[in-house]
């Protein structure tokens, strides 16, 4: 691809998509991660582009955020008044000439509604475009139904690309025609500057089309070739929430195939999700209903789900993570998570550790081998290694205005139903009884009892509840033990 970089890329995202019936600008949809204009960003920078520019329209403050967010290099042209395709690529050529750009080879036009569209077909397009000393390439598909698309009326002889016929215009013969226009095109960039400004608005819409461009460089006597995609569902652009659904399906299964084939096990394709973003190394396991989102990466040997959403989480070497919610966080070479685990943004588990079932943790460090089996909340902490905490434990943290910190150390044994009132140390090697409340520090090697005294209260039950189920069953047992007497 780099032998035939781009000068530019325009981008065109100036529509409001009515029909997706949202306060949401439509190109700023989300799936697999990725906003919809977000998708075509990132395969047009697979083509290298001396620029990459996209023209904004509606919404047009909320969509150059998000853009600024995302790639920083972007460079953005504001279309005011919807006039047309041909009209917003002419702003985003005219923000590139105001900005110094002196374009000199290929401007490759996108839609910024088309998340299937892959830089390997924009390649390809590119590629042919060079080959065939075009003035313009059209980048076509043939789809199993060509209705309400405009086909593409080719010479017999060289290929070339006479017309491109839309449906309602179509004669009898051409609409059999399934080779239809995407709307992505490789443009000579001196040839298209030129023949924008010839471009008239005289048809029903009082618009500038981009497809006129066409038309004037073919009368002028330049080539209009044609690239076919591979797949015709690259091409396909999102106007409402069904359209949008399956896309998502579509790239979905395109990321699952993908996956597979560079060795990873997903046992239910129908019932995984996983990002764009997501990554994973060769024998890494995927139970059914998981959803991998965002930066997540599973190592070798991980295995993750069933019924498990981990976003911007990396699973080490071996570890095993089932019935969890994991954001932000990190989970060591060999450790267990689940059932039923929460791991909030910061924590922090070493090699071998396990974050239980029932188990919350926010912003902990976790050492290696320690274990929080069950029933426990750990935030705001750091635990050294080989550690034990007793079921029902909770790290107290927060006083109602500040987080506070708790550091266990080492080799210690926390009693179950333990209160860990923050700040507090408990030093390694140190034990804490069951149902203790600490609120101090524990010496290395120190065992902290923190309960009241136990008393019993001898015949409480018959005097407050006479004649309950509670006070016969115990008058019915203390009649047992005086006849074994």
């Amino acid at each position: 691809m780099s032998a035939n970089r781009p000068a530019a890329v325009v981008v065109l995202a100036a529509g409001e998509g009515t029909r997706m019936k949202s306060t949401t600008p439509k190109v700023l949809h989300a799936i697999c991660g990725r906003s919809l204009v977000g998708h075509v960003v990132a395969a047009s920078r697979e083509l290298s582009p001396e620029n990459l520019v996209v023209v904004v329209g509606h919404a047009r403050e909320q969509v150059t955020a998000h853009l600024a967010e995302i790639d920083a290099d972007v460079c953005t042209a504001v279309q005011y008044e919807q006039n047309g395709t041909g009209h917003a690529v002419r702003m985003g050529l005219e923000q590139l000439s105001d900005s110094g750009v002196a374009l000199d080879g290929t401007v490759v036009v996108v839609c910024g509604d088309t998340p299937l569209l892959t830089g390997e077909t924009l390649g390809r397009l590119s590629e042919t475009h060079a080959a065939e000393g075009n003035a313009v390439t059209v980048l076509t598909a043939e789809v199993p139904d060509a209705t309400g698309y405009g086909r593409i009326v080719r010479d017999g002889a060289s290929g070339a690309v006479t017309a491109i016929v839309e449906h309602k215009d179509a004669t009898d013969a051409q609409r059999g025609i399934r080779e239809i226009n995407s709307g992505v095109f490789a443009f000579d960039a001196q040839l298209l500057i030129d023949a924008l400004g010839k471009v008239r608005t005289d048809n029903s819409q009082g618009e500038e089309y981009l497809t006129d461009v066409l038309g004037i460089l073919r009368q002028a006597g330049h080539r209009v070739g044609a690239c076919v995609a591979g797949d015709h569902r690259e091409i396909v652009g999102i106007n409402n929430r069904v359209q949008l659904a399956e896309a998502r399906r579509l790239l979905n299964d395109r990321l699952l195939t993908r996956a597979m084939l560079d060795g990873v096990t997903v046992v239910d394709p129908a019932t995984t999700w996983v990002d764009a973003t997501v990554t994973f190394e060769p024998d890494a396991v995927v139970h059914p209903g998981t959803q991998l989102l965002g930066a997540t990466h599973l190592a070798a040997h991980a295995e993750v789900g069933p019924n498990s959403r981990l976003t911007d989480t990396t699973v080490g070497e071996g570890a095993a993570v089932s019935f969890t919610v994991a954001e932000g966080a990190e989970i060591g070479a060999g450790a267990s998570v689940g059932p039923y685990a929460y791991l909030r943004p910061g924590t922090r588990l070493g090699a071998k550790a396990k974050a239980g079932t029932y188990v919350e943790m926010k912003n902990a460090r976790i050492g290696e081998g320690t274990k929080v089996p069950h029933l426990s909340y750990v935030g705001d902490a750091t635990i050294g290694e080989y550690t034990n905490i007793g079921a029902a434990s909770v790290f107290v943290n927060y006083d109602g205005v500040n987080k506070h910190h708790t550091t266990i150390g080492s080799h210690c044994r926390t009693g179950a139903d333990n209160m860990l009132v923050a700040p507090v140390t408990i030093g390694d090697g140190a034990y804490t009884a069951a149902g203790s409340v600490i609120t101090k520090d524990v010496p290395p090697g120190s065992l902290a009892v923190a309960r009241g005294q136990q008393r019993n209260i001898e015949g409480w039950v018959a005097r407050k509840r006479p004649g309950s189920a509670a006070a016969r069953a115990a008058e019915s047992a203390r009649q047992e033990d005086a006849g074994e007497g």
